[in-house]
């Protein structure tokens, strides 16, 4: 279990708090391109951490993130005008560009230099891979933005979805540190051929390790051929969960991003970010396009009970709803909008989870004594990361995981600072 003081830590993460102040040291994503497609379109809300704040792209495709009421009289800049390089309130015509200066206060005198005392709350922002990424801690503690494998390769070769959790964003993410529901939860019972693996070994062994971007987390099943099946993820600071998707075996071929970027104390964003390191993603591929409805609220959810059918779960599969999305959406968000960890009983499979906790609430505390966070990197030298490595793999019985993948440890990294493509050639 948790304490009730470091379950609040960790959950609330409005303006002020602590764990709100550590999410906003570090680069998360805000909206995604496709909602503000082209120059001058129209702006869109955007709740994050707590804030209300409005998204646009000018009309020389910069994107501006700026606070959403106007600093006149507090009208929705979501209403705006999106002009000539600037957002335009429609009560009195104020308009700001993506810096949040006030470019124009039309209503007062000709000769007011009013507008100039003005700053409008604004926040920098980076678009990579169909994702805007903002910060929105202090200008004078931000990061450089991460170089990771899937903000790098062409556009073409990654997708993105993105959709509403109606619960507090830690729910989701422990989720993500959690191999032995994989067992369970996701469990179909047809004869896909991922299947037989999660079915003949129910209870992992997993093993943890801190790294500089987070925790990696590893889990081993036996299998009934005298192999193992490892299963590698990641937690990267602050709210990145990083799972390998796909078949299970030695094809390098990329893995998913699942980020829960709190909208409030109890609602998330999950966007679920993939990658393909040497091909386009085929259409199909991206199945849970289809689970997501317009405003990127889920068909399926608990108004609705999921649409759960009790004879799928008889004999399809072991919940009786369709998609790994909704799956995962109902276990968090059944939990209740903020769970109550000083209420559960944890035991050896949750090993992971609770390193994940211990990393956070290390960090957290670290950035109460001002202390220097984990992840953030200010070196241009120092900004890759090519051990942030998601898969899964099948390997005989007695070899270990640490010697058939050496460019994963962190000795290795010293020793050898190549780049990420000769060290995962050497590995596979």
């Amino acid at each position: 279990m948790l304490a009730k003081e470091d379950n609040d830590l960790l959950t609330q993460t409005n303006s002020g708090t602590p764990m709100g102040d550590l999410i906003r040291r570090y680069w998360v994503p805000a909206l995604l391109s496709e909602e503000i497609p082209q120059p001058d379109c129209p702006p869109v809300r955007v709740r994050m951490l707590g804030e209300e704040l409005v998204a646009f792209r000018d009309s020389r495709g910069r994107i501006g993130l700026i606070g959403e009421h106007c600093a006149h009289r507090g009208t929705s800049l979501a209403y705006g005008r999106n002009e000539e390089c600037g957002l335009r309130c429609i009560y009195h015509g104020w308009k700001y560009d993506v810096d949040g200066h006030v470019l124009d206060t039309p209503a007062e005198p000709g000769d007011s230099e009013f507008r100039k005392k003005l700053r409008h709350t604004a926040y920098p922002t980076h678009e990579a891979g169909g994702v805007i990424y903002a910060y929105l801690g202090p200008r004078d503690k931000m990061a450089l933005f991460p170089h990771y494998e899937w903000t790098q390769v062409p556009l073409e070769q990654t997708y993105v979805t993105k959709c509403l959790l109606e619960c507090n964003y830690l729910q989701g993410l422990e989720g993500e540190c959690d191999s032995s529901h994989l067992s369970f939860l996701h469990r179909a019972f047809t004869n896909e051929r991922n299947q037989p693996l999660y079915k003949s070994d129910t209870s992992p062994v997993y093993e943890t390790e801190e790294t500089d971007f987070g925790v990696r987390l590893v889990a081993t099943r036996n299998t009934a051929d005298n192999q193992q099946y490892v299963r590698f993820s990641a937690f990267v600071m602050p709210v990145y969960g990083c799972v390998p998707a796909g078949r299970p075996t030695n094809e390098f071929d990329g893995y998913e991003i699942h980020t829960y970027v709190p909208a409030d104390d109890t609602h998330c964003w999950r966007y679920d970010l993939g990658f393909r390191r040497n091909r386009p993603v085929e259409d199909g591929e991206v199945h849970r396009r289809q689970q997501i409805g317009p405003d990127y609220l889920r068909i399926r959810n608990a108004r609705n009970d999921y649409l759960q059918d009790r004879q799928v779960q008889k004999t399809v599969n072991f919940t009786g709803i369709e998609d790994f999305l909704n799956h995962d959406a109902c276990a968090t968000e059944s939990m209740g909008a903020i769970f109550d960890r000083s209420q559960e009983h944890l035991g050896v499979s949750d090993k992971a989870v609770i390193a994940v906790r211990k990393f956070l609430l290390s960090s957290v505390k670290d950035l109460q004594n001002g202390k220097e966070l984990p992840h953030v990197v200010h070196d241009p030298e120092h900004n890759w990361f090519p051990h942030v490595d998601c898969f899964a793999c099948l390997l005989p019985t007695g070899v270990a995981w640490r010697q058939h993948f050496d460019y994963l440890t962190a000795s290795a990294r010293k020793e050898n600072p190549a780049s990420f493509a000769a060290m995962q050639q050497a590995a596979s």
